[in-house]
């Protein structure tokens, strides 16, 4: 165990501390984001559990009343972020953001449960976050797959998690800019604008913004409503791995009926996920619900796909998928394939490797039995520390250390790598 840089992350994770949740890092990202703080309580439960639990605890509670829980949560104001409360309009007592991210508070919290050592605290806090996240996921298949095919639509790029990815670019033609106005990004001040989506990509996401909230963020009525609705394997995944554990987690506390519901969430999802493979790529890829069409797009959300349970056969051409990646970067995995020519090493989910989905494909490699590849990525991601830092994402290529520094959740996935990573006999 190299406890040289566990110290050194424990030391970010305290610095972007807040009390009671984290930010991403001090600047760039000031408030709490959604799955930033459940992949960051995978770090704090090495060191302090009850402060794992109370970042997971603050963000549940922001929880609309729908079931949706939000993805930027404003604990206080902070006029260097753009947008900022004001462009969302969500009347919230605490504003929030109108949109929400990947679900993956449900896997963070069976992990934690799992390793507790103080089991009485773990007993009580999961089992008062257990129907919360449960809502959660039940809004998923009800406001963001009203068809019932087992799988979700996100109607913004930001919901997932990777923004600017090469997936999205021709779907996002079809978003206007018209009447969206001028102004301010925050962000290109903070970090490279090279490392940053285009001022073309910020009018497209405000317009979305905007539109929603003319709609008055009635979930309800968004998904018909927007011309961007994309099926991403990656958030899917995701969705349905949290679905899995928390019926695990549902058994252990005696709540049959959020078991068997949640179980039959991720069977149906994992079945429909077959609809996502893409022969010609070799892995899933994104499907846009708009125009009934696979995307071919050799993006990491189809790699992320891995996270969840998929057919044996799938894991394994996904592995040899990854094992070509690597052959052509220095570090695994890429956010996309280093040979197509949009891929970017630098700019966001262009082409940078990003340590919470290494973490995430990895533990997916692990279950599926694929061992040589999940180490290759964790010794990949722990090489890119020893070379470039805390980032927020690295060039696969160069690990140039990109994006933001003293990054909150990058340093929460070093901990849980090394922490659970056997010693070598």
């Amino acid at each position: 165990m190299r406890q040289d840089l566990i110290d050194q992350a424990r030391a970010v994770l305290e610095r972007n501390d807040r009390g009671s949740y984290t930010v991403p890092t001090h600047g760039l990202y000031p408030f709490q984001w959604n799955w930033d703080s459940a992949l960051s309580a995978l770090g704090f439960a090495h060191f302090d559990e009850a402060r794992a639990w109370t970042e997971i605890e603050t963000l549940m509670a922001h929880q609309w009343e729908d079931g949706m829980v939000p993805h930027i949560i404003f604990h206080q104001n902070d006029d260097g972020y753009f947008p900022g409360p004001d462009v969302w309009g969500t009347q919230r007592d605490v504003p929030t953001s109108g949109i929400t991210q990947p679900a993956v508070t449900g896997f963070a919290v069976r992990r934690i449960f799992d390793r507790a050592s103080d089991r009485a605290m773990a007993e009580r806090r999961a089992r008062a976050l257990l129907p919360r996240i449960h809502a959660w996921h039940q809004w998923f298949y009800r406001d963001r797959d009203p068809a019932g095919t087992g799988l979700v639509a996100i109607l913004h790029p930001w919901e997932s998690g990777r923004d600017n990815s090469v997936d999205w670019d021709d779907a996002f033609e079809r978003v206007p800019t018209d009447g969206v106005g001028e102004f301010q990004r925050r962000d290109t001040s903070h970090a490279n604008p090279e490392h940053r989506p285009t001022d073309e990509q910020y009018k497209r996401y405000i317009w979305l913004v905007q539109h929603f909230r003319s709609l008055g963020w009635d979930n309800a009525k968004l998904h018909d409503a927007s011309p961007f609705q994309m099926v991403d394997p990656g958030f899917n995944a995701i969705l349905i791995r949290s679905c899995s554990d928390v019926a695990d987690l549902a058994d252990h506390l005696g709540e049959p009926e959020i078991a068997e519901q949640s179980r039959a969430f991720a069977a149906k999802g994992i079945a429909a996920m077959e609809k996502l493979w893409n022969v010609s790529l070799g892995q899933y890829s994104c499907y846009d619900r708009s125009t009934g069409k696979l995307i071919d797009s050799a993006s990491i959300g189809g790699l992320l796909a891995a996270f969840c349970a998929i057919p044996s056969a799938r894991a394994k051409a996904i592995a040899a998928r990854i094992t070509t990646l690597a052959n052509a970067a220095r570090f695994t995995v890429p956010s996309h394939d280093p040979t197509a020519p949009e891929f970017d090493g630098t700019r966001y989910w262009r082409g940078p490797v990003w340590l919470i989905v290494n973490y995430m494909i990895s533990d997916g490699m692990g279950e599926a039995g694929q061992m040589s590849v999940r180490d290759r990525i964790r010794d990949d991601s722990i090489r890119l520390i020893e070379e470039s830092g805390f980032a927020e994402y690295y060039d696969p290529k160069t690990a140039e250390p990109c994006g933001g520094g003293s990054f909150t959740w990058t340093a929460a996935m070093v901990i849980e790598i090394l922490s659970t990573q056997k010693e070598p006999a």
